[in-house]
């Protein structure tokens, strides 16, 4: 087998060490040696072919109890640890030791000429949207350690140490590890939707602000030396946006006054940040030669620059002041210079930047100076536009209240013509609608108080109204209607948000009848953002069928967006895991449908996956390269579309999938109390995860379930059911009934491909025997036919997969992969079999102390640092 390159092995080995010397430090040599021995046993039962593991069980359960939290904590640190390693090596030159980035320039600008390619890259839109799903299990404190752990890693890899610098690069891990030890790594209380927006602002500070204007620069270099042009100064091939306050899908703790601190919390944020830029340039321009365009405004002046500057950094501070006062519930009066548009803070940085051009000083122009003014465009004024996100049916609930108090008759009872002729007769009324006081719900009255709220903030700090569960045209002009009423002085746009099969399914008839009225293509200007859900809809369907559904869906919406004229982006609602979209960003945008990209896309990051792409400048640099690379050869290389024999066997696969998936889900009258009795979704709500509760409403079955609660549990117990649930009877189906039509999908259609890639992966993350072991702790015997029945398709499908990409095991094509499984696999065991026992006496009304409950949540926070996905 392909071993770990030794920069990783050897940094996963000193983090081990430092670890179990911190361990031995603090825990004694007795308990210390428990842990070795359970680390021994299972390296060695990994490592034998008949994978016994009745002997590491036999000695786990012989533990007392005051041994099992150390323990699990024990390997949950070693997990995070390899983790971390991980992290410095994926962004690491070692790792790429060739710009991929300035190859393909290079490989285009050959196949398609320069100014093809640097049209394209002139025009990159790469719209990242953060989300603060809860699926972040390690605390913010700990990140910051383990960030600290990550630099100082990069440190030790520098060739020009001397001895005793090596030694102190070696102290500061320890004492890192040490810190990490000592800190409880389970949050005492759920965050708050300020909180978690917080924590979005973090990554911005911390990482964000350095690496865009860095990787910024990067590209221009690369233009500038490889094509001959450089980029306009203007460009931002990415721009961030935030669902962290503004998604109140579901989230009862996201209300309007939430919003308005979270958009004050980031105009207060952006002005400090801003603020200390200029200070520095305040600092830096110290020049005297000066344009006649400066000159004019601040005279015969020593320092034309600073002194052009003071009124630029008067003007944030009046901002920041005013910010600050307001968040503290004050109500200061509103400064005449208050900074409410990108222009406010680009028109004195750029009268600096073309003065020290025209004066030949173009080096002290293009530096900090530079990056500042890249910063303004990415970032605007409150670093991260906020989306508004809120269930469609909330919008019909207040105008039926609306409608029924107006003696109108029921809105909820109209037809969709009637409910179109409603709402388009009063968008176009120019007489208002709302009564000034009238009896509305609070449900109904908050979702007012949220259109009133953005109605009065700046447009720059808003992006988008999203609609969950939208299904016809009168659930976008709703929202139309109801932000009118509210004093919306600007068409905000309005993205519906296509979730489950039916929905996909019917997106395109939807959006056609939405484009073909006057009145909303005159709203949106042509331009349409319309959101595809990967969650709901794997949920709903499995993936396999889910898949398929979404790529028919954004097929259709292309080819109706380029006969209506629109502008279309594609906003892909992608979750971490693959059972809920996620997968490294290479695949996701090679299975993109043809003309689908066009250098534009936009996707959410969400939860622990924003941590582990942009948490560190020099990871999320590594990061932006890849969304370019993938982004640049989705749009020049679109993949040709499918040929009608493969479209054929998909659908009667997908369908085969569909039935599959829904037999057992929805059909197997034991299907719930199995979930429920194998995994740990009930005890979920021990881990203090996030803000919004993990069901949409507080009564109702798993259809109620979020999407990430119902990956996470799945994952606990290693079976990953939601990730292949269904696959297995549409391989065999496309085995049995065209073998060669399949055997050229796998080699010649990259959407089909990537998604076996997808597959193979999660299939080689699962664990049967583990599975099964969850079963006969935890399940009713009379039960246990079902899981067997589901992890046979699990074998089944591991079997296929080998036979069909004719490979003899799993991860054949990623061998790195598959050794980074198997190390984990010592470490993640027994935490899975402790958690088994732990659960199993939690739900059996028994006693259970602080201390045992605190290990079953650590042993949730390690398997999902093991497995690396956690929903």
């Amino acid at each position: 087998m392909q071993q770990l390159p030794e920069t990783l092995r050897e940094n996963v080995r000193l983090l081990g060490e430092l670890l179990g010397e911190t361990i031995r430090e603090h825990e004694g040599e007795e308990r210390f040696a428990k842990i070795e021995d359970i680390r021994q046993l299972g390296k060695s039962i990994n490592q034998s072919e008949d994978e016994d593991s009745s002997a590491l069980v036999e000695m786990l359960g012989e533990l007392d109890d005051n041994d099992i939290l150390p323990i699990v904590r024990a390997f949950n640190q070693f997990l995070n640890l390899a983790n971390i390693a991980d992290q410095e090596y994926g962004a690491s030159a070692e790792a790429e030791p060739e710009d991929g980035l300035k190859t393909m320039v290079l490989d285009f600008a050959e196949t398609y000429g320069k100014e093809n390619l640097i049209e394209v890259m002139q025009k990159l839109s790469i719209e990242l949207v953060l989300t603060a799903h809860p699926t972040e299990v390690t605390r913010r404190t700990l990140i910051r350690k383990y960030d600290q752990i990550v630099n100082t890693l990069s440190d030790q890899q520098r060739g020009n140490l001397l001895s005793f610098e090596k030694d102190k690069v070696v102290g500061r891990l320890h004492r890192l590890v040490e810190e990490m030890w000592s800190t409880d790594e389970i949050r005492g209380e759920r965050p708050t939707a300020v909180d978690e927006a917080k924590w979005g602002f973090a990554v911005i500070e911390n990482s964000l602000w350095q690496a865009v204007p860095d990787f910024i620069r990067h590209m221009d270099r690369i233009c500038s030396r490889h094509l001959g042009q450089n980029l306009p100064i203007d460009l931002h091939p990415f721009s961030f946006y935030s669902w962290m306050g503004g998604d109140r899908d579901g989230n009862p703790n996201v209300t309007h006054d939430v919003t308005r601190e979270v958009l004050l919390l980031g105009r207060w944020m952006a002005a400090e940040l801003y603020l200390s830029d200029v200070q520095n340039l305040y600092g830096d321009l110290s020049m005297h030669e000066a344009s006649a365009e400066l000159r004019e405004v601040v005279g015969d002046s020593e320092t034309p620059y600073r002194d052009y500057l003071a009124g630029l950094r008067s003007q944030i501070q009046a901002t920041l002041d005013w910010a600050e006062a307001t968040l503290k519930g004050e109500e200061p009066s509103r400064p005449k210079n208050l900074i409410e548009s990108r222009d406010d803070l680009l028109a004195p940085l750029m009268m600096c930047y073309r003065s020290l051009k025209e004066v030949g000083l173009p080096h002290i122009a293009n530096g900090p100076l530079l990056d500042t003014i890249r910063r303004v465009h990415s970032f605007g004024i409150n670093l991260v536009p906020l989306d508004i996100r809120q269930d469609g049916e909330r919008h019909v609930k207040v105008m039926d209240e609306l409608t029924r108090y107006l003696d109108m008759g029921s809105y909820f009872d109209w037809s969709e013509a009637e409910r179109q002729e409603f709402l388009l007769k009063h968008l176009k009324d120019k007489r208002p609608l709302l009564p000034a006081e009238w009896p509305v719900s609070g449900e109904g009255r908050e979702v007012l108080a949220t259109c009133k709220v953005i109605a009065g903030e700046p447009r720059e700090a808003l992006s988008q109204y999203i609609i969950s569960m939208a299904q016809q045209p009168s659930d976008v002009l709703v929202v139309a209607l109801l932000l009118k009423e509210c004093g919306m002085g600007w068409n905000m746009p309005i993205v519906p948000l296509f979730e489950t099969l039916d929905d996909l399914d019917r997106s395109a008839e939807v959006m056609e009848l939405l484009w073909q009225l006057p009145w909303y293509k005159e709203y949106t200007d042509a331009k349409q953002t319309v959101m595809i859900g990967y969650s709901d809809s794997a949920k709903d369907a499995g993936k396999f069928a889910a898949t398929w559904a979404q790529y028919k869906s954004q097929e259709r919406l292309v080819a109706l967006a380029d006969q209506y004229g629109i502008d279309l982006i594609l906003f892909h609602g992608r979750g971490g895991t693959v059972g809920r979209g996620g997968g490294p960003v290479e695949k996701a945008m090679a299975s993109q449908p043809p003309g689908s990209v066009k250098g534009k896309i936009r996707v959410t990051e969400q939860g622990e996956m924003i941590r582990y792409k942009f948490g560190l400048p020099k990871v999320a640099f590594s990061s932006f390269s890849t969304y370019v690379a993938a982004t640049l050869r989705a749009t020049m290389e679109p993949h040709s579309a499918p040929t009608d024999e493969w479209r054929d066997l998909i659908e009667r696969m997908a369908q085969a999938s569909l039935e599959g998936y829904r037999r057992v889900v929805r059909g197997h009258p034991q299907f719930v109390p199995y979930f429920r009795s194998l995994t740990p979704e009930q005890e979920l709500g021990l881990l203090a995860l996030g803000s919004r509760p993990a069901k949409r409403k507080a009564t109702g079955g798993i259809e109620s379930l979020r999407a990430i609660p119902w990956v996470f549990a799945w994952m606990q117990v290693r079976l990953n059911l939601p990730a292949w649930l269904g696959a297995r009877q549409a391989l065999e189906f496309a085995l049995e009934q065209a073998p060669a039509t399949l055997n050229d999908m796998v080699d010649n259609w990259p959407f089909f491909s990537s998604f076996l890639d997808l597959l193979e992966m999660v299939i080689g993350k699962a664990d049967g025997p583990m599975a099964a072991y969850y079963e006969k702790q935890l399940v009713p015997e009379e039960l246990h036919q079902l899981g067997q029945q589901m992890r046979a398709d699990l074998a089944a499908l591991e079997v296929l997969i080998n036979r069909i990409k004719r490979q003899d095991e799993l991860l054949d094509s990623d061998p790195i992969l598959r050794q980074t499984i198997s190390v984990r696999k010592p470490y993640i065991d027994p935490l899975n079999y402790l958690q088994a026992e732990l659960l199993k006496r939690h739900r059996s009304g028994k006693p259970f102390s602080k201390e045992l409950e605190r290990a079953l949540k650590v042993t949730m926070a390690g398997i999902s640092a093991g497995m690396r996905n956690t929903g």
